[in-house]
């Protein structure tokens, strides 16, 4: 077969239109003289060209007739050219499995398991298996007998024999007659053992529902009794050494390598329990302790192996407790928890080539399917099988999911299923990823039959059906509950109103009635705009159910659709502006201020839909579009009530941004650094409310003097205003300062500045659907005794004069805010010195100002309330952190420019850095600072009104959980979190404030 030199040989070309990757390997092989007879045979070329990988088929069956015993080779090859049957098995294995061919290489003979072909063989069951397996009698026995059994397998699966479900269920059988040898050997090696106990070996996961993969662990739980006349403890001992022995016969790996792992962790309390117990045991954990994700677990129990009346009893003992699962206290935090993907564990650089656990993969369809049996199947018994597809099937048939979605769920499933095996068929080794190699790409594509361009119609169908399954695992839940209150075709099924309420209830929706009246009036009807309803529902209740108040969420939706439902625009953004509706509905489902903020203007859920949207503006541009307005209006009233309307939007742009940021969604995770995200709503309230106080201040004036008022006036920012550390429901502190302009009495000035406070004040407070602005200036010389307004001079001369520490201290917070910008910065230049004194405080002023704060721990703490919990005044709180910057401050500010500022978060980093403070200590303080500004500004969000301590409402409560991070059912956890990183805080406060070191 020699080629003229420069030309490729007939051969060659004939292996390359065949599908080989590698022509010259493969012609050498051929040239081998053991394939003399049919090196040229067109019926080799076209079985070769069949197969997955012909280069790989080619080498195996090489590697097979050098293994076979001489006389026996020519045996081999005839009956390889001459029976049909065993060329496609053979070849077809040879072609899709290296592994398997390494097998045949060391058991050459085995080839022969592939030559009958009785109808018997099609589909064999667990009496086949048992009898391929039932000469072993050690590990390696068992190893070789398994791999012999797994090689027909293979064949009938690579060969179009079996699909998928059969495949997988044979998996199952053939691990349910491995698991019986290995228990067999077990007990003969230890018949003392055997003696004193009855054992059953109940399968779990997939080995449990019959769909096995080729390599996946086998889970299982052990239940075992005493026989007549031995102890209970001996019995268990004596069982747990069987048991072990069994696991390892099936585990370990040995000269002729391993089958699969045994797991038993799915039993109760896992890798730390007993590995056996008995029925009683079991029963007693279930009953008590078990959690809803193991409910789900025992959803696939099945006995194979051991006692068979134990293992019966087993099941029929458990079976009623799975069912009842939906009932428990804790089932809707569960399923909310177990719903939300756990992704984080996967490397960034897998999570696109996870089959099983990336987005749009198995686990979807696996989790979807359990979670409605169990809210389902209590009531409905066809519901109850362990097997994914015969499962979802019944699910379609009884209306709990629609027939569409059903059929390409599965069809989306299978395709899965399939390139997951033939992954794992490979090597025979446990993996889930897609390969990244164009070689291995191009055999998984010829090996699920796509020949053209193997690679590229790989991809494409993989990303197709993945798609499916991440835009229905989820919806898949909630379209069934628009049919229940749709009208629909005849002879379509659909859910009763009483199922669909269980399942509402089961996704945390407290009221399904009114959910379901919802719904109707959502979705009813024939209309453009009810059509986009229908679509838009399935994922938005999703996203309703993932919050802590599912209820208000959707009702919410209602009352927006009801305002917007006619403008053309809203019901387009939210199908076609992909983030706007998921951040309309987290914004909608977090709690009653946002929401209530959106109600009075409900077009600003456009703000949802910008990309920009939830970018806090800046006080320029806030302060030229309020004074602007304040300049078209008629009169003060109607320019402050459209200066209210931009403090409304812009809290509500505010609020979304906040919830958003610390929610997460699913393009953009939750917030990190919690820290800047507690900055950027106290700077946006700032910057907001000194730009409402600039246009209150400019409508004062212009309603009676016009463009000019007869003395300069300025506002001046104290307080959490002043530090730019305003919560939603914080009070706007501050100071009002004038000086009388040239040519006016200091009287006439005195009364034209307390006139435009008043003005102000009454302006902003005006009963009207715009939440009010409270200007607090108790903080001011000589408090609510004093005058409400002074000139600078005034000031000057009381600070000289009467000046106490406490009011010192309290203007470490001033800044301007609004009006004569000059002024403004006169007064923060007079104050300065107060604040920042040089050489620091004295003794005597340190110990007034300790003393100040015991008396304030002691006096202003609300009765009732736990001192651990409380925000501002608690242990660990605001007030400590504040008092002990503010303390640092006043000792170092003259010397440490870095401590002039207002911002504690600023000032206590300037102090770490200074070397004023550890940054051990320092981090101490500003985690307990930033966690209770979040939490006061959660409560807000929440409730709807301010707050200092955590909300005694269990669902509120939860809200508050939800916005600080932490998953359903875990408040217990927030609490304990709170307390530890607040006293952590507190005694760095008990010495740096209380103690020597200042």
């Amino acid at each position: 077969m020699t080629a003229v030199p420069g030309r490729r040989s007939s051969t060659f070309t004939r292996l390359l239109r065949h599908g080989f990757t590698d022509p010259s390997a493969a012609e050498r092989l051929l040239e081998l003289d053991d394939l003399a007879s049919v090196r040229s045979d067109p019926v080799l070329f076209e079985a070769l060209g069949a197969t997955a990988d012909p280069d790989l088929a080619l080498r195996g069956l090489v590697r097979l007739v050098e293994a076979e015993e001489e006389g026996e080779r020519q045996v081999l090859l005839d009956t390889l050219i001459t029976a049909k049957p065993l060329r496609d098995r053979l070849l077809g294995v040879l072609g899709a499995s290296e592994a398997l061919g390494d097998h045949l290489a060391r058991h050459p003979r085995d080839w022969q398991a592939l030559v009958t072909y009785e109808a018997v063989d099609l589909h064999p069951g667990v009496p086949e298996f048992e009898r391929g397996l039932a000469d072993a009698v050690d590990a390696d026995s068992l190893r070789v007998a398994y791999r012999r059994c797994l090689l027909t397998l293979a064949a009938r699966d690579v060969c179009g024999t079996t699909g998928i479900a059969q495949t997988a269920a044979e998996l199952a059988d053939l691990a349910t007659a491995t698991l019986r040898a290995a228990l067999a050997i077990a007990r003969t090696a230890a018949p003392e053992d055997a003696a004193q106990c009855r054992l059953a070996v109940i399968a779990m996961g997939k080995c449990g529902g019959q769909e096995l993969n080729y390599v996946s662990d086998v889970d299982v739980i052990f239940v075992a009794e005493a026989r007549d006349g031995v102890e209970e403890h001996k019995a268990l001992q004596a069982a747990t050494r069987v048991a072990a022995h069994m696991m390892r016969l099936c585990s370990e790996t040995t000269a002729e390598g391993t089958i699969w792992e045994v797991d038993a962790n799915l039993r109760p309390e896992g890798r730390n329990g007993p590995l056996v117990r008995t029925l009683s045991s079991h029963l007693a954990y279930y009953q008590r302790w078990a959690k809803t994700w193991e409910f789900q677990a025992l959803l696939k129990a099945r006995a194979v192996a051991g006692d068979p009346e134990l293992g019966a009893d087993y099941v029929d003992a458990v079976s009623p407790l799975v069912w009842q699962a939906a009932d428990r206290e804790n089932f809707v935090p569960d399923v909310q928890q177990m719903r939300r993907r756990v992704v984080d564990n996967i490397p960034a650089d897998r999570i696109d080539r996870e089959l099983k656990l990336g987005p749009g993969g198995l686990r979807d369809v696996e989790f979807a399917v359990q979670l409605l049996q169990l809210v389902h199947g209590r009531s409905d018994a066809s519901l109850r099988s362990g097997t994914t597809l015969e499962a979802l099937r019944a699910l379609a048939d009884g209306g709990y999911v629609g027939r569409a979605d059903a059929a390409q769920l599965d069809e989306a499933y299978r395709f899965l299923r399939s390139m997951e095996h033939r992954i794992q068929l490979y090597k025979l080794r446990r993996t889930h990823l897609v390969p990244e190699g164009e070689a291995d790409l191009r055999r998984l594509g010829r090996s699920l039959g796509m020949r053209t361009d193997p690679v590229a119609e790989l991809n494409k169908a993989w990303r197709r059906h993945a798609s499916v399954v991440r835009r229905l695992h989820e919806k898949i839940f909630y379209r069934p509950l628009l049919d229940a209150v749709a009208q629909l075709a005849p002879g379509e099924s659909r859910l009763s109103a009483r199922a669909a309420a269980i399942r509402l209830e089961a996704l945390g929706y407290a009221d399904p009635a009114a959910a379901l009246r919802h719904l109707e009036a959502l979705s009813s009807g024939v209309s453009r705009k009810a059509a986009i309803q229908r679509t838009l529902l399935p994922v938005l209740l999703g996203w309703f159910a993932d919050s802590a108040d599912p209820d208000a969420g959707l009702l919410g939706f209602r009352k927006v659709s009801d305002a917007l439902g006619k403008t053309p625009w809203y019901l387009r953004l939210l199908r076609d502006e992909g983030a706007a509706a998921e951040n309309l509905a987290r914004v909608l489902s977090a709690g009653r201020l946002a929401p209530d903020l959106l109600m009075r203007a409900p077009e600003a859920v456009a703000i949802l839909g910008d990309p920009e949207g939830l970018t806090p503006r800046t006080r320029e541009h806030l302060e030229q579009e309020v004074l602007a307005a304040v300049g078209r209006a008629d009169g003060a009233e109607s320019a402050v009530a459209v200066v209210r309307g931009v403090r409304r939007r812009e809290l509500f742009r505010t609020t979304a941004a906040d919830i958003i940021g610390s929610y997460g969604t699913e393009d953009s995770p939750a917030e990190q650094d919690l820290g800047a995200l507690v900055d950027r709503v106290g700077s946006a309230v700032t910057d907001l409310n000194a730009a409402t106080i600039a246009g209150a201040l400019r409508a004062a004036v212009r309603e009676r003097w016009g463009d000019t008022l007869p003395t300069r006036f300025a506002v001046i920012g104290m307080g959490r205003f002043g530090g730019h550390e305003l919560s939603y429901g914080s009070d706007a502190d501050v100071l009002f300062v004038h000086r009388p302009r040239e040519g006016v009495s200091d009287e006439e000035a005195g009364k034209a500045a307390n006139a435009v406070v008043g003005e102000m004040r009454r302006l902003l407070q005006l009963p009207t659907a715009d939440p009010p602005l409270l200007i607090d200036a108790d903080l001011r010389p000589e408090g609510r005794t004093g005058p409400m307004v002074r000139t600078l001079k005034s000031y000057e001369a009381y600070y000289r004069r009467w000046s106490l520490v406490w009011e010192s201290q309290a203007l470490l917070r001033a800044e301007h805010m609004a009006g004569d910008a000059e002024l403004g910065a006169e007064f923060i230049e007079l104050v300065n010195p107060l604040r920042y004194p040089a050489e620091g405080l004295g003794e005597d002023a340190v110990r007034e100002i300790r003393r100040l704060k015991a008396r304030m721990e002691s006096e202003r703490m609300p009765r009732g309330a736990d001192p651990t919990l409380h925000a501002k005044l608690g242990r660990g709180g605001l007030s400590d952190v504040e008092w002990t910057v503010q303390l640092l401050q006043m000792q170092h500010g003259w010397a440490e420019p870095g401590l002039r500022t207002t911002r504690t978060r600023e000032a206590l980093a300037a102090a770490c850095a200074a070397g004023l403070i550890p940054g051990e200590d320092a981090e101490m303080l500003d985690e307990a600072w930033v966690l209770a500004t979040r939490v006061r500004n959660a409560v807000m969000l929440v409730r709807g009104r301010p707050g200092d301590t955590f909300p005694s409402d269990p669902r509120e409560l939860a809200a508050v959980g939800r916005y600080l991070g932490y998953e359903p059912g875990h408040v217990g956890d927030m609490l304990d979190d709170y307390r530890r990183i607040t006293r952590r805080a507190r005694a760095v406060v008990e010495e740096r404030f209380y103690g020597a070191v200042v």
